[in-house]
Formats: C-alpha cells, structure tokens, sequence
C-alpha cells in the first residue's frame, strides 16, 4: 500500500506531466506577468492599422447602418452589449455632428478597452475623444434605470421603426 505523502507525489507528477507541452523549446515557457517592471515587451508584435478616415459624402442613413453594424460588432463582448444598446437607444436621433463624434469615438481607437474605460470613467477620456456624444454614453453607461443589460438588443426594433 503506498503512504499518502508517495500517491500524492506521484499524482501531482502526473498531473504536472500532463500539462507539460509535448515539444519542449517550441512554446514559450514564460507565462502573463502583467505589467511588472522587469518586463521589456520585446514579445509582443506591434500591428499597424491604417488611421482612422472620415467617410465624406456619406449619406446619413447608410452613416446610421454602418455605425449600428459597428456598434454590435466589437472587438469585446462588454462594448459590443453597451454600444448596440447606446446605439439602439440614441443613434436614430443624433444630428450629423453626433454621428460623425460617435464615428470618430468607435472606430479611431485600436482598443476597445480604452473605449470602455472611458465610457466606466476608469480613466480619463483623451479631449480629442470628449464631447457631447462621449458625455451621453457615458450617462448612459451608469444605468441609472438599472435596465438588465446582458446581450445586444435583437433587430427586430428596426423593423418596427421602419414601418
């Protein structure tokens, strides 16, 4: 009969062994470590991303179109629930100038975290971002009806309205 202490080594080797890599040297042994002094990022790939075009001459409803697809279309689940529903809410009332800051403020930053930090108020929204369009989303972030937001609204609202 093995002692507790000799099955206890020998399942945890086992267990080890089994998430061990089958090739050693190919998959990097280094895990996260978060954003710790030591780490130089010389891991991680910089990818380019064209800058960020007005579309000019766009007529305002196909605007409204691809700002509604974009909105539920997010690089995160968090933006694309509170986007679709910001956008379901305010997008078919806001005047040329709200679209085009509601264009800028979704598709000029590469991050999506930086849009939901700035929408939570977790950090401070860059001036170039600020305006009338990120105030109301960020009202609109607090929830004061505390609505049940757990998945973007279906699309079944925009054949109602079009009706």
């Amino acid at each position: 009969m093995l002692s507790s202490v000799v099955a206890k080594r020998l399942v945890t080797g086992v267990c080890q062994a089994a998430w061990r890599p089958a090739i050693t040297g190919l998959v990097s042994s280094r895990g996260y470590r978060g954003d710790t002094p030591d780490d130089t990022r010389g891991d991680l790939i910089e990818i380019p991303l064209p800058p960020w075009e007005e579309k000019a001459g766009e007529p305002t409803d196909i605007k409204r179109r691809r700002l509604l697809y974009e909105s539920r279309k997010r690089g995160m689940l968090e933006n694309c629930i509170l986007l679709s529903l910001f956008a379901k809410r305010y997008l078919n009332t806001m005047s040329e100038n709200q679209l085009q800051q509601y264009d800028r403020l979704i598709n000029e930053p590469s991050n999506d975290w930086d849009i939901y930090y700035w929408a939570t108020e977790a950090q401070p929204t860059p001036d170039v971002y600020q305006g009338e369009v990120m105030d109301m989303l960020k009202e609109f972030t607090k929830n004061r009806n505390h609505e049940q937001r757990l998945d973007a609204p279906s699309l079944e609202y925009l054949d109602k309205e079009s009706q």
